[in-house]
């Protein structure tokens, strides 16, 4: 076929094909459609036994400090574009908000630095009453009408008192998100560091409380060895016990969440975060405009490599022994 003197065939047709769709690829088109995203803040435990080494893979390889960083760094590279993420971190029995809720791409490389520089020797206290700082964290995320992802081994240091849990006075539901449990289910020590932070040991049975001393003493403290009405209500402390040693308490944390109306997740069976936090925050729809320009792309790419099959098989108009005579030819010209 003929048009405008140019003699127009299949790969003719290919050929112009390919170069208007790698212009169109160059040029780049975009698709605005409506996208989930999430605005959280994460708050991390970095008290003592956050240190203890059972996470990572093989087991033993990662503090639990480190796996609950990886966990964030992880979040933000799945999580979509203009979502925003705060950081805070808990010891004692608060939680400190360390900055707002940026958006996470545009800010990614500042996220990331600040999650690896989360060190447990932040912390201005030794305690640990997980419940208190939970509690405190969903005022911050409250404050900030944000979800709420707390990372922690739940273990509380010294341990609840005979009452149990204290009350939440929040209202339940109204900050979503997750508490996330860090560490295996094992029992295992807790690493001891000194003033230089370089490990010494670990810590032993008589280093940690194994009772808790606060408040009024529980039922049957009397009948305690060294029990005195004024100067040792409690009676003479434990000699023994399990304190010293480490263990995510799922059972801690899986009633923290009933009670506060966050969803639990242990990381080291869930393996990641964010398809959690997806399910369970509340998310904001914003206008995301998509880049498109690699549909043109593959279109033109698809265009020659079919232009190029079309230049090995030949002239679908010659005959066999024309193409054969064509062959030869060529080769005795050489």
């Amino acid at each position: 076929m003929m048009a405008f003197g140019i003699p127009w065939d299949r790969r003719m047709f290919l050929l112009i094909a390919g170069l208007t769709l790698t212009l169109a690829a160059l040029v780049g088109f975009h698709v605005v459609r409506n996208q989930n995203v999430v605005d959280a803040v994460a708050i991390v435990d970095i008290t003592g036994s956050m240190n203890t080494r059972d996470m990572g893979s093989p087991p033993g390889s990662a503090s639990r400090l480190q796996a609950a960083r990886n966990a964030l760094v992880d979040l933000v590279q799945s999580v979509p574009c203009q979502s925003r993420l705060g950081l805070g971190v808990f010891t004692e029995r608060i939680s400190f908000l360390l900055f707002n809720p940026v958006e996470i791409c545009n800010n990614y490389d500042g996220l990331e630095d600040a999650l690896s520089e989360l060190d447990w020797r932040m912390a201005w206290q030794g305690d640990s009453y997980i419940a208190k700082g939970l509690y405190s964290a969903i005022d911050i995320a409250a404050s900030l009408k944000a979800d709420l992802i707390f990372l922690t081994d739940g273990q509380e240091a010294p341990p609840l008192p005979f009452t149990g849990t204290p009350p939440f006075e929040g209202k339940l539901g109204d900050v979503k998100g997750l508490i996330v449990g860090v560490g295996g289910t094992e029992k295992v020590p807790i690493p001891k560091f000194d003033d230089e932070g370089r490990q010494s040991g670990v810590y032993g049975p008589s280093d940690v409380p194994q009772d808790n001393r606060i408040g009024a003493a529980p039922p049957g403290a009397e009948t305690r060895e060294g029990y005195n009405p004024r100067n040792a209500p409690f009676g003479a402390p434990p000699e023994s016990g399990e304190e010293h040693l480490s263990s995510v308490k799922t059972a801690h944390l899986t009633d923290l969440a009933d009670k506060t109306g966050l969803t639990y997740v242990e990381l080291q069976k869930s393996g990641g975060i964010a398809n959690k936090l997806m399910a369970s925050a509340k998310k904001r729809v914003v206008p995301t405009s998509m880049n498109m320009a690699y549909v043109p792309a593959s279109l033109a790419l698809l265009s020659l490599i079919l232009l190029y099959a079309l230049s090995l098989v030949g002239d679908p108009r010659l005959t066999n022994r024309a193409r054969l005579a064509r062959l030869l030819s060529s080769k005795s010209g050489a």
